[in-house]
Parts: structure tokens; sequence; C-alpha cells
């Protein structure tokens, strides 16, 4: 059973995507949106947390328009996360079994 985790809150003000993490399996996907971007910039403390999740199957999105509100460019989200649109937010919804929010 498949499931998408959406975190909406910076890994810098609250401990969601840690918990997150530690519960998403192989199949899952993890969805950063609202101030949960953060999460997926390069060399930061979630870094190495997102990339070890990545090594058990975990996939990672991150949604480009609130990159874009935050002033985040692209590229520097870490490699292997990919950017959605609001369209690719509700595909990635549709695919999986199980939505997850944690907040």
């Amino acid at each position: 059973m498949s499931t998408l985790h959406t975190v909406n809150k910076s890994p810098f003000e609250r401990n969601s995507l840690d918990t997150c993490l530690s519960l998403a399996g192989n199949g899952s996907t993890v969805l950063l949106i609202e101030d949960g971007v953060a999460g997926a910039l390069k060399n930061t403390t979630a870094t190495q947390s997102i990339s070890d999740a990545m090594g058990k199957g975990v996939k990672f999105a991150v949604l480009g328009e609130d990159l874009s509100a935050r002033g985040l460019p692209a590229d520097r989200i870490i490699d292997g996360i990919s950017v959605v649109d609001y369209t690719g937010f509700v595909q990635l919804a549709a695919d999986h079994d199980n939505v997850q929010s944690w907040l």
C-alpha cells in the first residue's frame, strides 16, 4: 500500500519532516509544500535525512509554485527531488492509496 506524505512545515522550525521520514517506507512519496519546501534545499541539516530516505526507496517531490513564492530557485533542490505543479500534486494523490498530511 503506497502513501503520499505531505509536509508543509519547515524542518528548521518543526520536526514534521523527521517524523514523516521515520515512518515513510519503500514506495512512499514525500511531497514538500508551503514552508516545507525549505527541506528540499541542498546543503542543509535536512539533506542527509532526505538522502538516507531516498536510499530506502522513498521518493521526493516539491511543489514548484511554493518554491517560487518563497524566492527559492529550483537549481538549489537536492538531486533526485522532482519539482511538480498543482496538476502533478493531484496526480501524486491519485497514484497513491493513502495521503498523510504532516502538520
